[in-house]
């Protein structure tokens, strides 16, 4: 497309002056595409030609197929773009100025009780079979295996090695994705050299590659300490290039695990627990929600979190006063 170039410039600009993730630039690179692409089949030939009468026809055409968060994202990227191109000289005037973003609704995130967590941490095993299969040989036949994940407290008298590895493991990503509140991607991104169990922090890459220092309790230290050294040296043997030597939690075959490992352990055991189905940032809201529950200063919880800005951790604080004002109506005589 004409328009390659151009994209491909800006990206580059986002990626060494704004710090964008990847996954990011992704997003923005294929809602870029597919509005230039547009434009061009309609006989636009050049950036300077492009009117704000234009992205109007566009976003009106992606209105009826997506809803309004994908259309913020995607209207973002495109005034993000054409200001970039005024700033940089390719266009006389921006087009998309005058463009606004839809408003998204706010929506309150999964959340569960303490106790509805330590049922799932503490709870019995998944039954085997559902959701994402891990390998349980290195022979591709073996992928239609299900992954036969444990308890950590079964896991001692599994006749299974890889199986109570498994088990070790899953209960040791399930108390640091609570104890933390870190994304599963940045959890399956963690090595073990960046975890201090003496200093009970973990450091993690989060979003435009900015690192931080996340402390966990002694809980999941345990449960940490006991996958590093009785079920991490199982599944690391099973490596056949070492690829999965420095990652901290690991995939069958021994190499990093998936993030959609890590996704359906989580659905799985919260199913097996009988409390409402959540996948892993459910994990993240719970944790957010129950530390300012518990006291902790706004700022220090987005800290924590790695969010950019504050307003992103203070729907958090809505959480917390949804769930105040339903004991205050139960408890409360005159509620």
């Amino acid at each position: 497309m004409r328009f390659d170039a151009d994209i491909e410039d800006f990206l580059t600009y986002l990626h060494a002056n704004r710090g964008l993730s990847a996954n990011t630039r992704k997003a923005y690179r294929a809602d870029l595409t597919a509005c230039l692409h547009l434009l061009d089949l309609r006989g636009v030939k050049d950036l300077r030609e492009i009117t704000t009468d234009d992205l109007r026809s566009w976003m009106a055409r992606e209105t009826r197929t997506h809803a309004r968060s994908s259309m913020a994202r995607k209207i973002a990227a495109v005034r993000g773009f054409f200001a970039w191109a005024y700033d940089h000289d390719r266009i006389p005037t921006d087009p998309a100025a005058m463009i606004g973003t839809p408003k998204v609704g706010v929506t309150l995130p999964t959340v569960l009780t303490e106790a509805q967590v330590e049922t799932m941490l503490d709870g019995p095993a998944p039954q085997p079979g559902g959701g994402e299969r891990e390998s349980w040989s290195d022979s591709p036949a073996a992928d239609a295996e299900p992954d036969r994940p444990a308890p950590a407290h079964d896991a001692a008298t599994s006749d299974d090695p890889v199986a109570a590895a498994v088990a070790l493991r899953d209960d040791a990503m399930l108390e640091m994705l609570y104890a933390t509140g870190v994304r599963v991607a940045e959890l399956v991104g963690a090595d073990v050299a960046d975890v201090d169990l003496s200093a009970h922090t973990i450091r993690v890459t989060g979003k435009g590659d900015r690192q931080r220092v996340v402390p966990f309790g002694e809980p999941a230290a345990q449960t940490l300490a006991v996958w590093l050294r009785d079920g991490r040296p199982v599944l690391l043997e099973r490596a056949a290039d070492g690829r999965g030597r420095g990652a901290l939690f690991l995939g069958v075959r021994g190499g990093r695990i998936d993030q959609r490992i890590v996704r359906d352990v989580v659905h799985r055991r919260s199913r097996a627990a009988g409390v409402p189905e959540i996948a892993p940032h459910a994990l993240r809201h719970t944790a957010a929600t129950h530390l300012l529950d518990g006291g902790a200063d706004l700022r220090e919880v987005q800290e924590m979190l790695g969010h950019a800005s504050v307003g992103t951790t203070q729907r958090y604080t809505h959480v917390s006063m949804e769930q105040l004002r339903a004991r205050y109506e139960q408890a409360f005589p005159r509620a």
